[in-house]
């Protein structure tokens, strides 16, 4: 069962004006279930969007990566987005290409728009055909079904082996408009991303120029869906998508700042001083990143949601090279499972994390309030049972001080279970 994630209430989530969404049944993989999303777009949208550095990445990705080539040149408007799951499309080469390709001339049809102003993705297994005819005969009852508040039909509409549908959803006040934002993301094996998730999508009404969207979007991944793992696998198919409807104009220029030094960026309410920008990429990274948990919840077999801080690094890719080290770590992981405070594992992922010069003798570690090693070495106020204590709950924050300088970053992961490896043994069945 997924860690501490409530269950998704559609009430909860904001429509937003210039989007809509439509459902199918498309029988990707599995009939009798919605496998096929479509996200259509008013005229005036920005959308800007990060994938997968997996070098086997999906075909869709790479019509994507071109097709939003174009809409950045501002030569093309992008008018659909359209989802299916079931079948990455991924390792198929030529015809998998083709099959984007064809995918989003139908669309493109029904819409009578150009086939580039359609973004596709797809996921599910690899190496499989895709089959097509069945995503392009489904696209007119999408089309027609398609509504602005389906927001939570969409999440479980992408859902391959997640539990529970992920959609997180804000509405703020910003300089008196009311602005929303809205987001879905699906994924709970084969997660480390090096952009942002296996999907996810994300909208707002707020007008946010083209160039803008696009560095917030880098941003954005890279303090939400850039710092979670589950077991270490890049997929093919990983795409974060943003669109920004431009309903609600905030004043916003491409010269806008990325972000806000002294802003806690986690802080949506702690912005209200700050300007327009800065309150809106806080309402944004926030929503990113409760999807992003979301997915570390609901990962294959949890049973633990861990955070790792990383603190006193001489950068935040040092602090995210020892992160990603005790995340990776079988042994830390299954550790966790059994509730075991065997803490020389996490030690030794430190150790071997890639920092060449790192002076053990200036490390300390925490779990939770309980500082377990101190200068390198067992803490000598440490005592087994405040471990196991703080390995016994269901959310654990290990806190690593390296003692190197003033960097620091924070990755979410989760524990091994038995139930991981049953998952995936069984995930073509």
């Amino acid at each position: 069962m997924p860690v501490n994630l409530s269950p998704l209430d559609a009430a909860t989530l904001a429509p937003i004006a210039g989007v809509r969404l439509g459902i199918a049944q498309a029988g990707v993989r599995k009939a009798n279930r919605d496998d096929l999303t479509v996200l259509l777009l008013d005229p005036g949208a920005s959308v800007a969007g990060v994938f997968t550095q997996n070098r086997f990445c999906a075909a869709p990705v790479q019509v994507c990566i071109e097709h939003l080539a174009h809409h950045a040149e501002q030569a093309l408007a992008i008018r659909a987005l359209v989802i299916n799951t079931g079948n990455a499309n991924a390792g198929t080469g030529l015809p998998g290409l083709l099959a984007a390709r064809e995918t989003c001339a139908a669309l493109a049809a029904e819409l009578h728009c150009d086939p580039r102003a359609i973004l596709p993705f797809s996921t599910g297994v690899i190496l499989e055909p895709l089959p097509v005819e069945r995503v392009v005969a489904a696209l007119p009852g999408a089309i027609a079904g398609a509504e602005p508040g389906r927001w939570a039909d969409a999440a479980r509409a992408i859902m391959t082996t997640d539990t529970m549908p992920k959609a997180v959803s804000r509405t703020v006040t910003i300089q008196g408009q009311r602005v929303s934002v809205t987001g879905i993301s699906k994924g709970a094996g084969m997660i480390r991303p090096n952009m942002a998730t296996m999907l996810g999508f994300m909208a707002t009404d707020a007008a946010i120029p083209q160039a803008l969207l696009a560095r917030w979007t880098r941003e954005i991944a890279q303090h939400s869906f850039n710092r979670i793992t589950i077991d270490g696998d890049t997929s093919t198919n990983d795409s974060f998508v943003l669109i920004a409807s431009g309903a609600v104009p905030l004043g916003l220029t491409n010269q806008t700042p990325a972000s806000h030094p002294a802003m806690d960026l986690a802080d949506a309410g702690g912005a209200q001083s700050a300007g327009a920008g800065e309150q809106l990429l806080a309402v944004l990274i926030e929503v990113a990143r409760e999807l992003a948990q979301a997915i570390v919840r609901d990962g294959e077999g949890a049973t633990k949601f861990i955070t790792i801080d990383v603190e006193g690094a001489g950068t935040e890719a040092e602090a995210a090279l020892v992160a990603y080290a005790i995340a990776h770590s079988p042994l830390v992981k299954t550790a966790f499972f059994a509730s075991d405070p065997n803490l020389g594992r996490i030690l030794a992922a430190i150790g071997y994390a890639g920092i060449n010069d790192l002076d053990v003798g200036r490390v300390d570690v925490w779990l939770d309030e309980v500082r377990v090693a101190r200068s390198g070495g067992r803490d000598p106020q440490y005592r087994e049972e405040d471990g196991q204590r703080i390995m016994r709950q269901a959310e654990i924050t290990i806190r690593v001080v390296l003692g190197r300088g003033q960097a620091c970053t924070t990755v979410w992961t989760c524990d091994l279970s038995h139930d991981y490896v049953s998952i995936n043994a069984d995930y073509r069945s």
